[in-house]
Formats: C-alpha cells, sequence, structure tokens
C-alpha cells in the first residue's frame, strides 16, 4: 500500500535549479548578465527614437511659429492706421507731421502726402489741419509736400490749415508756408528759414596720433566732404552755393505762401533764426494762437475731429530693416546732404 502522504526529515529543503545570475548577483557588472548586449541595444534603439521624434516636433513647431509670425507680418502690412471708410458727417480732418521730416520716417512725404489724399477725398472733411511738431529734415521731402498742398488745395477746393505745437521749424515750417493759415501756441517755435550741411573733420587729430587715411578714388572730388580727408577752397565754394541756391527756393516758398501778411523789413527774417509763437504772428510768420480744437470749432466750423495720420506699421519697419543694403558710398551722400535743420 501506498502512502502519498511524505513527510521529510526536520532540516531537510527541497531542491532548486539554479536561477541565472544576476548583474546584482555577479557582483554588479551589468556585462556579465546573459542578454545583456541585447537589452542595452534596445535601450539605444528607443532613446534614438525619442530623439528623432523630439526633434521632429521642435521642428514643426518652429516652422508653425514662423508661419505665425508672417501671417502677422502680412496683416499689419495691409492694415494703416488711416481712416478705413469715408466718414459722411461732417469733421475736421487731421494729419501729423511730428518728428524728423525724412524718407523712411513717420514724418516722410510718402506718409504725409497719403494721408492727405484719403483726408481731402473725404466727402465729410470740410478742412485738412496739418499738425505739426517738427524741428525740420529734408528740403526734398518738405518740397513734395509743400507741392501736393497746392496741388490738392486746387483739386478738392477745400481749405488746409497749419497749426503748431512745439516746434514748427526748418523743413516743417517750409510744409507749414503752403497752408492758407498757420495756428501757434504762444510759446511754439517757429521759423529757421535757412540751410545747413553739417560734418566733422578730423584731418588734424589724425596728424597728431600718426594716423594716415588711405582713400583711392577715381575723380578728384569722389571724395568731397570725406571728414577724413582736408577740404580745399573750390570744394568750399561749391558746397556753399549749392545751399545758397536750396535756400533761395526755401525763401521763395515762404513768400508764395505767407505773401503780403509777412514783415519783409524784420532783420534776419530770412537768416535762419527762430521766433516765438507770439512773435511769429508779429512777424507775418503765422496768422493767430490756436490749437485744433479751436481751428475745428471756431474756423472750420465742424468740431469732431478725425486722425488720417499714415503711420509706419511693425510689419513695414522689419522688412525695411531686412531689406536694407547701403554701400558706404551711399551712406557718405546721406549724411552730406544738405538739411532745413
Amino acid at each position: 500500500m501506498t502512502d502519498s502522504t511524505r513527510t521529510e526529515p526536520e532540516g531537510f529543503e527541497p531542491f532548486e535549479p539554479a536561477k541565472p545570475l544576476t548583474p546584482k548577483a555577479a557582483g554588479g557588472d551589468p556585462t556579465q548578465a546573459p542578454g545583456w548586449e541585447r537589452a542595452t541595444l534596445e535601450k539605444l534603439a528607443f532613446a534614438a527614437l525619442r530623439e528623432q521624434k523630439a526633434t521632429r516636433r521642435w521642428k514643426t513647431f518652429v516652422r508653425l511659429s514662423w508661419l505665425a509670425f508672417f501671417v502677422f507680418l502680412a496683416w499689419f502690412a495691409v492694415s494703416r492706421a488711416t481712416p478705413t471708410a469715408a466718414k459722411t458727417t461732417a469733421h475736421t480732418a487731421v494729419v501729423e507731421i511730428k518728428g524728423e521730416i525724412a524718407n523712411g520716417a513717420d514724418a516722410s512725404a510718402e506718409f504725409i502726402v497719403a494721408a492727405m489724399k484719403t483726408a481731402f477725398e473725404d466727402e465729410g472733411a470740410k478742412a485738412v489741419v496739418l499738425l505739426i511738431n517738427s524741428p525740420g529734415g529734408s528740403p526734398v521731402q518738405a518740397g513734395i509736400v509743400s507741392d501736393e498742398i497746392r496741388r490738392m488745395k486746387a483739386k478738392y477746393n477745400k481749405p488746409v490749415y497749419a497749426v503748431v505745437e512745439e516746434t514748427c521749424a526748418s523743413a516743417a515750417y517750409y510744409i507749414a508756408a503752403a497752408t492758407d493759415k498757420i495756428f501757434v501756441d504762444k510759446a511754439s517755435i517757429v521759423g529757421s528759414i535757412g540751410v545747413l550741411m553739417d560734418g566733422f573733420g578730423f584731418t588734424g587729430t589724425m596728424e597728431k596720433l600718426g594716423v594716415e587715411r588711405r582713400l583711392i578714388i577715381s575723380g578728384e572730388n569722389k571724395g568731397f566732404l570725406d571728414p577724413f580727408s582736408p577740404m580745399n577752397d573750390a570744394q568750399k565754394a561749391h558746397a556753399q552755393q549749392l545751399i545758397d541756391q536750396i535756400h533761395d527756393q526755401f525763401i521763395n516758398v515762404v513768400k508764395a505762401g505767407r505773401g503780403d501778411r509777412l514783415k519783409l523789413q524784420t532783420p534776419g527774417l530770412f537768416s535762419g533764426l527762430f521766433w516765438s509763437g507770439q512773435q511769429a504772428v508779429e512777424l507775418g510768420l503765422a496768422d493767430q494762437l490756436g490749437n485744433v480744437d479751436f481751428v475745428a470749432r471756431e474756423v472750420v466750423k465742424a468740431e469732431e475731429v478725425i486722425d488720417y495720420t499714415r503711420r509706419d506699421n511693425v510689419a513695414e519697419k522689419l522688412a525695411k530693416k531686412f531689406g536694407a543694403a547701403m554701400g558706404d558710398a551711399s551712406i557718405r551722400a546721406l549724411r552730406a546732404a544738405p538739411a532745413l535743420r
């Protein structure tokens, strides 16, 4: 008879097959564990896949970010600060001329003329007011605006007024002189009817320091106005003739615009001096004291004021920075250009 119940002696342990050695059991060396090569390769493969996925996600993110950025720029490029729809109610149109009058600036002929055109074409605009706060700038830009003021006045048969805040000097006054009337504050700075061409000369300093200027030119006057080269008498005479001619153009524009209101016998009227707004009224450089609200209410008889100023937006500024490429000769020419300041 067989008994299925077995009784083992005290202290006896059943036999178990030996387990494979683990890295820990093998003394901490992972290379001693069976299959460690495969495990390591799998880890490396998965790590490489994760890295590739992360790289793809980052590239996608960057591309989408650039796409969103350019869409944003495109949206800004088509948006303007000028009114998008004509105003049918009677109002006074205002165009600001602030800061330096120069190509590429907010107070450039391009922006000012575009804003004026929109204002003149608006049937609700009973008059156009140029709100000026500028020390001057380019005579070319001022001349373009001045010519357009006279042309648009005749074409649309609307009055144009200049209202001066702090400053209306040089090229800014060149523009103001083309308007029908000039209104100023009693403490405004008005005038400075003159032209300048400024720069520096370092030839004496270079000689003391023992610095040699190496300038190679083709044409004996190509280095004209180079600050590191001496200027001869013929070149000085040429520069003087140039700015005198521009000064005469400036004077003629002021005389044509102001007419009999100017006190021509005033000493230094066209010498580049400037005056307070109160003095400017007395000299005929301005007509009377007043601000934008006064002109809209008492002169135009349309109290509602609408700003038509055309300003450079973010997209255009970035585009100009990215697209700007000038040679050294072009930069020197711009710096040497005459300015009404």
